[in-house]
């Protein structure tokens, strides 16, 4: 039951739902009551803060639309009485994987003793880098085009 919601409310706000409020929006899961008389629809939101207050304004909105979509689909003798949730776990997942790849990026880079960077191994001592290097040593008149 808690799918067949899911995949009616999702499908209505993409697709029919004219509000201009209501965009960027996910429809992450659906939590039924044992009595199927309620169902907690949890939304992700992209966009900023008030970005995100005016769609979830508009969700609100449309909830008797979007109710009567599920009664039409579910032909129950009950419809279920929505109510919309933002679920943060998306923000918070895309936040600790860039936590994550910050940590890995910080482990990658070698340090000397003195807490500075260790020179990179594709740079000369002058800090020219060595593919520049090597390309003006083959510079010369007699170099052949790759492509010929």
């Amino acid at each position: 039951m808690a799918e067949a919601i899911r995949e009616v409310v999702s499908s209505a706000i993409l697709f029919e739902v004219a509000d201009p409020r209501v965009h960027s929006v996910t429809v992450l899961r659906v939590e039924v009551t044992a009595d199927l008389r309620n169902a907690a629809v949890y939304v992700s939101i992209m966009g900023n803060e008030a970005e995100r207050k005016r769609t979830f304004r508009g969700l609100i909105h449309a909830t008797g639309f979007l109710q009567a979509r599920v009664a039409a689909r579910l032909q129950t003798r009950f419809t279920p009485i929505l109510s919309f949730k933002h679920d943060e776990s998306v923000k918070k997942s895309i936040e600790v994987s860039r936590l994550i790849d910050e940590a890995l990026a910080s482990d990658q880079r070698p340090v000397t003793s003195l807490g500075e960077p260790v020179p990179s191994l594709t740079t000369t001592t002058t800090g020219v880098p060595m593919a520049s290097a090597v390309s003006l040593d083959h510079a010369g008149e007699d170099a052949v085009p790759e492509n010929s």
